[in-house]
């Protein structure tokens, strides 16, 4: 998780999310980095807009509450376009893709 905090440390400074900048809150913080999970977490945040992951995740339980009550018929579901299937394929890869560095 410290790596992660890191990334989320630095994208609210303001600093870019480089390895040398995550290497550098690390041992500030008295970690030892490990290179392999350092290059791993710039290159799937690289692939994120962290903004937008921050405001769904604010936004989510909101969303699943709304959804248990609703009842679910086919037809008053919205299809979503072809862009939003992709982008949300997208993110779903990444966060995987971070989910499987910190288990």
């Amino acid at each position: 998780m410290e790596y992660i905090y890191t990334a989320l440390l630095l994208h609210k400074a303001g600093k870019p999310i480089t390895e040398e900048n995550v290497k550098k809150v690390l041992a500030a913080a008295g970690i030892t980095p490990d290179d392999v999970r350092v290059k791993s977490l710039v290159a799937a945040i690289s692939e994120i807009n962290i903004e937008e992951v921050l405001k769904s995740a604010t936004t989510m339980p909101v969303a699943v509450t709304a959804t248990t009550t609703a009842p679910s018929t086919p037809t008053a579901e919205a299809k979503p376009t072809e862009k939003e299937e992709k982008k949300e394929e997208k993110e779903e890869e990444a966060l995987a893709g971070l989910s499987a560095l910190f288990g």
